[in-house]
């Protein structure tokens, strides 16, 4: 009989055998971070499922509060506000009692070891939805965004937030807010940046939940370029040079090759986001019997790390953890 051949089978043959030789790591709790849109509302009660994103709802702060209490293994949570008001200059995103610093603080009281972060950005506080402030003809200005990204984040750290991460993918936004952190001390609060953000079609139903699509015009000239790779690199070194603690790559799915990518090339920690589209997408798959649910996203998740994630982002974070689906 010809033995020549490669029996790589030889150490498929038992669970114990195969769980040995893994070269992933199977995911853990600290591996994920869920989210959450918390809205400024008099309705203490206020749940709204959002039908893009079955599962996942729109909170009032006590609700918000109730929802996290009722999920003790959540290790970290990423908020998203949704204010009562919006304007031209996204005051909402910086207010001493905006609705995401009243949600930092309700947290952290509620339970103070949980890691709180939060997303820094103008979209959902802007009247016309955009990430920046606009000039009279409708083009997103860069530099008059920096100061109030800054505000922005500050505002958060004074709140209670443990990391700030900014999503809006202004360019220089993580020097401003490095520099507007540690001149109001908060020098030890990191920075986690959506280093690399794509244009996606795989944000919609985000976009729906935040209340945050562009009134007018697309988020191309900002979101990077789905076709382009090196660029990602050429993005995640300046946020590094600029004071980055930590990357995000956003989508993940569709951009494994990226999140490998900037895996290999630095030595920070790596975050991959599975957006609100793939969770959409695996929800109703499921919810139809398409595909085996539980199988399917803790194989997408597996793959995250595989690429080299060290944590993940996932709307699927506190089903995972009550259910047990991971250590």
């Amino acid at each position: 009989m010809n033995t020549a051949f490669h029996r790589g089978r030889r150490l498929r043959q038992k669970a114990p055998l195969r769980a040995l030789v893994r070269e992933t790591s199977p995911l853990l709790a600290e591996d994920l971070i869920m989210p959450y849109f918390v809205v400024e509302t008099g309705d203490r009660h206020f749940r709204k499922e959002i039908p893009s994103m079955p599962g996942q709802f729109q909170l009032s702060l006590d609700e918000l509060e109730k929802q996290v209490e009722a999920a003790p293994e959540l290790t970290s949570v990423l908020l998203f506000g949704l204010p009562s008001r919006k304007d031209d200059k996204a005051s909402g995103a910086y207010a001493e009692n905006g609705i995401v610093q009243q949600a930092v603080r309700r947290l952290k009281a509620s339970r103070p070891e949980l890691l709180v972060i939060t997303d820094v950005c103008l979209c959902e506080y802007t009247s016309h939805g955009h990430c920046g402030i606009l000039s009279a003809d409708g083009v997103v200005q860069n530099d008059a965004t920096l100061p109030l990204l800054a505000k922005t984040a500050v505002s958060h750290a004074r709140a209670g937030a443990d990391i700030t991460a900014p999503s809006d993918m202004m360019d220089g936004r993580v020097a401003a807010i490095r520099q507007a952190l540690d001149a109001e001390g908060f020098v030890q609060t990191p920075v986690l940046s959506y280093a690399v953000k794509y244009a996606s079609a795989f944000y919609g139903p985000f976009r729906e939940a935040a209340q945050s699509a562009p009134a007018s015009g697309d988020r191309k000239s900002y979101q990077m370029d789905p076709g382009n790779a090196r660029e990602a690199l050429i993005e995640a070194r300046a946020d590094i040079a600029e004071g980055a603690d930590a990357l995000i790559v956003k989508p993940a799915g569709p951009y494994a090759d990226i999140l490998h990518r900037v895996r290999q090339a630095f030595d920070v920690p790596v975050c991959a986001y599975q957006v609100s589209g793939e969770y959409a997408m695996l929800r109703a798959a499921g919810i139809n019997g398409w595909i085996d649910e539980k199988a399917a996203l803790l194989e997408s998740l597996l793959g995250f790390k595989r690429a080299g994630a060290d944590m993940i982002i996932t709307y699927f974070a506190e089903e995972l953890l009550k259910q047990k689906l991971v250590r």
